[in-house]
Parts: structure tokens; C-alpha cells; sequence
């Protein structure tokens, strides 16, 4: 069951990004994930992964070439996510839980299983970070306190879903999406605000929202020189 809704969902991101039917997304994406043999161009696949051959080598005991052979041997591309990282963690000794996802994520990159920035379900996710000359306290306050993020954030932030003080915090998006917000010190006054927008529907959506999040977080560092 978790395989077949993850294929929908992937159907119905492809149906949205290229227009076509139902039908005509479902053969592209089952011709993909039924033939092993399938694969991005290998010399993509450093940028499609986001990590080099001689890392995940040094990392996980094998390059990308090697990673893809013994997941195909495996049947990992008619498997979901949660299912795929689970073997890679479990079966190949010196591979941790980090770089088990990772291996995953690239592995599905790879094969045509996700997008980059997307994930199986067929959303994508947006993400952007800045480090400013401030406490994480301060940083997480800029955030929390909804008459100090008017100043830099005056639009979309509907609902606080949950936050650890001066470390993360979730919330609601206007129109549906999630922003998780992380708080990474750097210094005694120094730290590292990312932002993780999910559930966003296109790549399109994607680019958009980093766009925003760049412009945003360089209004919250005027803010703070004001200050």
C-alpha cells in the first residue's frame, strides 16, 4: 500500500509539471520505476545527489555506480523511501542512519523515483539559510514573537504548530504548506537560521519560495542592524 500512494503521488506531481493525463504520466513513471535499467546520464549524477563520487565513496564504502547496482540487485526501485533506507541501513555494515538516507535520496534521484528538491509523495521542498551576527535566542525571538516578525515577515505566517525555544519551531503556511524554522549557534553571537518550506506542490513553487526566503531573511539582517 505505502509503494502504490507513493506512485500516485508521484504520478499526479508529474501530471501537474508536464500537463499530461493521467494515464500518459502513469506509463512514464512505471516504465521508469519497473526497469532497472533506467538512469539519469551518470555524469548527472554528482548534481543530482548533491554529493561526489569520492564522498559517498569515503562516507558509505561505495561509489554511486556501486550504490546503484547492489539497490537494483535488491529491488529497491519498486520499493517506498522508508522501506529503501531501512535496507541500506541495515544491510551494508558502516553505513549510519544519515548517510542511509542520503544513499536513498540520491539513489532515487538517480533512477528517476523523485525530483531534486521533491520527495516521494510528489511535494517539493524549499530551503534556505543565512547566518547572522546574533544569539540563537534572539535569532528564535525575531521568529516567535508575532509584533517583532511583522517587521521583516509581514505576510504569510498563520499558525504556530510547535517550537523548542531558541532551536526550531513549525508553522502554517497561508496557503497550506509547512515552514520549520532551525536555530544552528555558531559563536557566542553567531548563528545559523535555516528555513525548510514543505509540501509545496511544484518545482516551480519551489524556486519561488526560495526566492521569497532570500529576499526575507536578508530583510530580518536589516532588522537586526537596526536594532
Amino acid at each position: 500500500m505505502p509503494r502504490n500512494k507513493d506512485q500516485k503521488r508521484v504520478i499526479r506531481a508529474r501530471m501537474k509539471k508536464t500537463g499530461e493525463s493521467y494515464t500518459a504520466a502513469r506509463a512514464v513513471v512505471v516504465s521508469r520505476k519497473s526497469d532497472p535499467r533506467y538512469a539519469a546520464p551518470r555524469k548527472e549524477w554528482a548534481a543530482l545527489t548533491g554529493v561526489r563520487d569520492d564522498v559517498v565513496k569515503a562516507k558509505t564504502g561505495r561509489t554511486w555506480a556501486e550504490w546503484v547496482a547492489v539497490l537494483d540487485r535488491a529491488g529497491a526501485h519498486e520499493l517506498s523511501h522508508r522501506d529503501i533506507a531501512r535496507h541500506v541501513s541495515s544491510a551494508y555494515d558502516g553505513v549510519d542512519s544519515w548517510w542511509a538516507q542520503s544513499v536513498t535520496v540520491g539513489y532515487e534521484r538517480i533512477r528517476g523515483l523523485r525530483d531534486v528538491g521533491q520527495h516521494r509523495d510528489g511535494a517539493y521542498e524549499a530551503n534556505k539559510s543565512r547566518t547572522f551576527p546574533a544569539s540563537a535566542a534572539a535569532l528564535y525571538s525575531m521568529f516567535h514573537d508575532a509584533r517583532r516578525r511583522k517587521k521583516w515577515l509581514p505576510d504569510g505566517w498563520k499558525k504556530l504548530r510547535g517550537a523548542v525555544a531558541d532551536k526550531s519551531m513549525r508553522a502554517d503556511w497561508h496557503d497550506g504548506t509547512r515552514v520549520t524554522v532551525y536555530f544552528t549557534p555558531k559563536g557566542p553571537a553567531k548563528t545559523t537560521v535555516t528555513v525548510q518550506h514543505a509540501k509545496l506542490p511544484s518545482r516551480a513553487d519551489m524556486e519561488k519560495s526560495k526566492a521569497f526566503w532570500n529576499e526575507r531573511l536578508g530583510a530580518l539582517g536589516d532588522v537586526l542592524r537596526e536594532r
